[in-house]
């Protein structure tokens, strides 16, 4: 059996609950400030998220036939759009609106106390994810990840396993060497694929999805006294 040498976290609903509350209200803001008839409600936004990636899922409205603005330039009307929704949900962030799930600092802190390698590999904007990660968490926590993946990165996002063959590189670490927090069939699949195991907590928009191949499934990693996800339970699973 493969011995547990590092953890992997996603961000975005794993860290915090920054999806409906954030994310979503970002690019809604967005699409009001350029004029655009587009407002993403909870329940579209969920179907959304089946795609990984913010560009990815304004792609889905710009080369849309019904988009209602000529652009000429669509990709780099994309780019614009996206990193002006990045400035408005950092600036949210900054504003304290979103908050850092149960457990999550005192896992970190675990892990780093274990002596286990740590990372984060996201497919969101890495200026909005670092921000996020030392707003929310602070920066001693921040300063414990020894490697920060997100954004483009990598060519194929999740469920493609790019992104975790690379942290396991980038690590020092060999895949099957590697545990993963997830949220999203897209993160486990992309996990599973990299041959690591993974941990899913699941969140807002994932709670009724069944995550069949998951080595542990949560709803948050808890605190002690009550029930909580310990590295002891996540090395259990390599044995």
């Amino acid at each position: 059996m493969a011995e547990f040498k590092a953890l992997i976290f996603d961000v975005d609903g794993v860290v915090a609950e920054t999806e409906a509350d954030g994310h979503r209200v970002a690019f809604n803001r967005v699409f009001e400030e350029e004029g655009l008839p587009i407002r993403w409600d909870k329940e579209r936004y969920g179907e959304l998220l089946k795609i990984a990636g913010g560009k990815e899922r304004l792609r889905t409205e710009v080369y849309s036939p019904d988009f209602p603005k000529q652009v000429e330039d669509k990709e780099e009307y994309i780019k614009k759009l996206h990193k002006r929704k990045t400035d408005i949900y950092m600036e949210m962030i900054a504003s304290g609106v979103l908050k850092p799930r149960e457990g999550v600092a005192r896992l970190i802190r675990e892990a780093h106390d274990a002596g286990l390698r740590l990372a984060v590999a996201s497919t969101s904007n890495e200026r909005g994810v670092r921000f996020l990660l030392q707003n929310l968490l602070g920066d001693e926590i921040y300063n414990l990840f020894d490697v920060i993946l997100a954004g483009d990165v990598v060519k194929n996002k999740k469920p493609d396993p790019e992104i975790y063959f690379l942290a396991a590189e980038k690590l020092g670490v060999k895949p099957e060497e590697c545990a993963v927090v997830e949220d999203t069939m897209n993160g486990l699949r992309a996990a599973k694929g990299a041959g690591m195991k993974c941990v899913v907590t699941r969140s807002e928009y994932t709670k009724n999805e069944p995550f069949e191949e998951a080595d542990l499934v949560v709803d948050s990693l808890g605190e002690p006294p009550g029930p909580h996800v310990s590295i002891e339970d996540i090395r259990a699973l390599f044995q």
